[in-house]
């Protein structure tokens, strides 16, 4: 069970305002991807320290956060796994990795997604068979899918960009903006250490790529050269 002083701390940073925004914005509304999420209006920065606060919670207790339904607990539970990862030997990070992956439907935003995917699957799967990331990057699940993409941003950082390519191939025509936006950030991250990386793939594939991706990808390109890609003139 979840200690009561962690629920007071909860409640007592929570905002009924914020709460009403952050719905809005994570598009909790009906048919939307967020559907149902509930919110209770914790910022970001304070959910970091009470992370700080709670980075010796019980795995059971982690747990028991990433299950629930207040969308800043799962928030939480996830900076707790990555505080805790950082700490533990090579055993203890596979257990966090699995963990997360075989929990991976509660890790259900974008938010979610983009803070702990790079620390903890990028990360254990450095020096690893990456085959794991092919196959949430071929999952019916949204937020699998950007699990694969944003955990090669751990590759990208150590200037490494083959799986990264190979993922935003498979996801190169995803319907999904959320999916389109992950792809063209994850590309324009290559292009920042290898520009003729990225605009080798972009060549090959910007004509049929969909346009939220490409102009996410091209976003830091010079006024003349984004407008050729944009106009399919390259």
């Amino acid at each position: 069970m979840i200690s009561n002083k962690l629920r007071l701390d909860l409640r007592k940073y929570s905002s009924k305002q914020k709460a009403k925004i952050l719905k809005r914005f994570f598009k909790t509304g009906p048919g939307e991807y967020a559907q149902g999420d509930i919110f209770i209006g914790i910022t970001v920065p304070r959910l970091r320290i009470l992370s700080y606060r709670y980075q010796d919670l019980a795995f059971n207790e982690i747990l028991e956060l990433l299950k629930s339904r207040i969308h800043e607990e799962r928030f939480l539970a996830l900076l707790i796994l990555m505080l805790k990862y950082r700490k533990v030997n090579l055993t203890g990070k596979q257990k966090i990795y699995k963990t997360y992956l075989s929990h991976s439907k509660y890790v259900n935003n974008w938010d979610l997604v983009d803070v702990s995917a790079k620390q903890i699957v990028g990360n254990f799967l450095e020096d690893k068979n990456r085959a794991p990331l092919y196959e949430l990057a071929n999952s019916s699940s949204l937020w699998e899918k950007r699990i694969a993409i944003i955990s090669t941003f751990h590759f990208i950082e150590n200037s490494d960009f083959k799986d990264t390519l190979k993922i935003a191939k498979i996801l190169i025509l995803d319907s999904h903006d959320l999916i389109q936006k992950a792809v063209g950030w994850m590309l324009r991250e290559v292009g920042k250490r290898d520009r003729c990386c990225e605009e080798k793939f972009l060549r090959k594939y910007y004509r049929t790529m969909p346009r939220t991706m490409l102009r996410y990808a091209i976003e830091r390109f010079k006024e003349p050269k984004r407008q050729a890609y944009l106009k399919g003139r390259v």
